[in-house]
């Protein structure tokens, strides 16, 4: 990552002008790995008739490798950046890749009809509307009227049977009271990947949800004292994660909700 676009600060990624600024400059970036990473945890959610959205696209190279991976349905990628979505497009007109989609949208406020795409995927993305959230145990009212509406857009443009895909740093139990929320009708599963620090990979597929999902052990627990950490290791990725392994035992840390669900 170069000095030159890293931000002074987290909330800086909240701001759409630091981003057209980026992606003036940066040619490429892949938040929280790139697809080689997972790829052993998607393409078996793949087919070849598959229509894909890409939220936040960024400059990521990720609707390219879906469509090496045979995925011809359509692949349609989004940002709010115009600097983004036009670096985007003519990367792909210098390469001769036809076959994905390149739009201005807001991930707030998504331009698709109802039961649009099989697959919807973020990367990261939604990490960005959790920066400035406070609490993590209790997010303040903005991040959490974001992120619903985040949600709500995505379960809406999805088909029938279609599937989230989110890869995030947001362990289950900061996640799963968004997904989980009335509403949906999504199943909610997940696993890991990585090293040392771990990704969670969720698949939520629309209209799987069952009741079993939501019994007594799915409460979440009581809001205990913790510390956030914004650091930069190997990566700018790591100004997303939440450190929960101070949490005294029996509360939910890195550990706990680990294995696929």
């Amino acid at each position: 990552m170069a000095d030159d676009v890293a931000p002074c600060t987290a909330s800086a990624y909240l701001d759409p002008s630091y981003w057209d600024e980026r992606f003036g400059k940066e040619e490429h970036y892949e938040w929280f790995k790139d697809f080689s990473h997972f790829r052993h945890l998607l393409v078996p959610l793949l087919s070849p008739s598959l229509s894909v959205l890409e939220v936040g696209c960024g400059n990521s190279r990720l609707g390219e490798e879906l469509l090496r991976e045979g995925v011809a349905g359509g692949i349609t990628c989004i940002d709010l950046s115009p600097v983004a979505v036009q670096r985007m497009r003519d990367r792909l007109a210098e390469q001769g890749t036809s076959g994905v989609d390149v739009v201005v949208a807001d991930m707030l406020d998504l331009p698709f009809e109802s039961e649009s795409f099989d697959l919807v995927i973020e990367k990261g993305t939604m990490d960005v509307l959790f920066v400035d959230s406070g609490d993590p145990w209790n997010p303040n009212p903005t991040t959490v009227d974001n992120v619903m509406k985040m949600l709500e857009g995505i379960h809406k443009v999805l088909k029938p049977g279609g599937i989230f895909v989110s890869v995030t740093f947001g362990q289950p139990h900061f996640r799963r009271r968004f997904f989980e929320a009335p509403g949906f009708t999504w199943s909610v599963k997940w696993s890991t990947f990585g090293d040392g620090f771990h990704y969670f990979f969720y698949s939520l597929q629309k209209g799987k949800r069952s009741a079993e999902s939501h019994g007594p052990q799915d409460a979440l627990p009581a809001a205990p004292s913790i510390n956030m950490f914004h650091e930069e290791l190997e990566s700018e990725d790591y100004i997303f994660l939440t450190n929960v392994d101070e949490l005294p035992s029996g509360r939910t840390g890195h550990n706990t909700d680990r294995t696929e669900h």
